[in-house]
């Protein structure tokens, strides 16, 4: 149930007390406490106490329980109306009752039959004939049913489009969350595989000429196992790279420099400007971009040599990743089938934080890629 249908429930309840107060003092009024104002009394005390009994143990009547319910408080209502026609006033929050409770023919019925004992008692009461007695009361049941089916009818909409939201919503966060694993893996695990897969390769051609450098290479692949996992573990659980976690950016970026293996590219590190702090989410970030385009130039750009540079500008913090490997099209890339997934997932990272992604490149000239984030960010100016 809804706050604005909890609102009109509560409005109709409180109604029909006061309408049915009203009705007795009015009766009592007229007629004093003798003759058949106990009786009428009586019957006003039974439809209150019926009707209580029904708003209270709503939920614990069910559905059936309820229609008996609708069915008793409109039977006494009936007899009090007849006994007393001033009693008529209580029709409208009994419309609601019927109309909340019925399907639409049912309850159109149970509005004729009311605003059938509406007019009735009007005319009763009244000394001529006033076609205002027959007309009201079927204007008033004709807009109170009206409001009332339009009502249920807005708020089912609500619901329904409530229950849509919320499904788009979970669809959403089901696709971030994916989209968030898709780039973890390609910029870590896919990093340490591409390592250990040189590793392998080198201990597997030394084995037999050299076993200690085969074994040297076994261990750096175990190294860069241990390594992966802790990382696997970290982003299933959305936590900041473990590189982060005990140091600052350029401690990370100078261990992603030195972590390679020996029969791989040559990787170096190194900053510019003056250090200033960079916000966590910034520093993870800016590892991760650079963790991926290590990983890209491992594992197809043949390189010699990879730098990484992190400038300290005073507008911004820039990183950039730079080799001297075959190089390749951006524009090619881009729309090729199954590539640039990598350099993708760097500019989504990237706007997450404010920052933007540039990529240099051509074939045979190596590849530059510079990612930036404006400072401003970091120091909420």
């Amino acid at each position: 149930m809804t706050r604005t249908e909890g609102r009109i429930r509560l409005a109709m309840h409180a109604g029909f007390f006061l309408l049915l107060a009203a009705s007795a003092s009015r009766f009592v009024a007229g007629h004093g406490l003798d003759g058949a104002t106990p009786l009428v009394l009586t019957l006003t005390g039974v439809l209150g106490a019926g009707y209580a009994l029904g708003v209270a143990f709503w939920d614990a009547l069910g559905r059936h329980g309820r229609l008996a319910w609708l069915g008793a408080v409109v039977a006494c209502w009936l007899a009090l109306v007849g006994a007393a026609p001033s009693f008529a006033w209580c029709a409208v929050p009994l419309f609601f009752a019927a109309l909340r409770l019925l399907s639409p023919r049912a309850a159109i019925a149970a509005v004729v039959v009311i605003t059938g004992a509406v007019i009735f008692a009007g005319l009763y009461l009244a000394d001529r004939v006033d076609p205002s007695l027959v007309l009201a009361p079927i204007a008033v049941a004709a807009m109170a049913a009206v409001i009332f089916l339009e009502l249920q009818r807005l708020v089912g909409e609500l619901v329904r489009t409530r229950g849509e939201l919320a499904d788009t919503q979970r669809a959403a966060g089901v696709l971030e969350e994916r989209e968030r694993l898709s780039r973890e893996i390609h910029d870590t695990l896919a990093q340490g595989l591409a390592s250990m897969e040189i590793l392998l390769q080198a201990a597997d051609r030394q084995w037999d000429t050299s076993p200690a450098d085969a074994r040297r290479h076994l261990r750096q692949a175990a190294d860069a196992a241990a390594a992966n996992l802790d990382e696997a573990r970290h982003f299933v659980w959305a936590l900041a790279p473990p590189a982060l976690a005990s140091g600052s950016l350029l401690a990370a970026l100078g261990e992603l420099a030195g972590a390679g293996p020996e029969a791989g590219p040559r990787v170096r590190f190194r900053t510019e400007g003056d250090e200033y702090p960079v916000d966590v989410e910034v520093q993870a970030v800016l590892l991760r971009v650079a963790q991926g385009a290590v990983a890209n130039a491992r594992e197809h750009a043949d390189a010699a040599t990879i730098m990484i540079t992190l400038t300290f500008l005073d507008d911004a913090v820039s990183l950039d990743v730079a080799d001297d490997g075959t190089g390749f099209d951006p524009g090619a890339a881009a729309s090729a089938r199954g590539r640039g997934y990598g350099l993708r997932a760097m500019r989504d990272r990237l706007a997450e934080v404010g920052g933007s992604l540039a990529v240099e490149s051509a074939p045979g000239a190596g590849t530059v890629i510079a990612a930036t984030v404006p400072r401003e960010r970091e120091h909420g100016e």
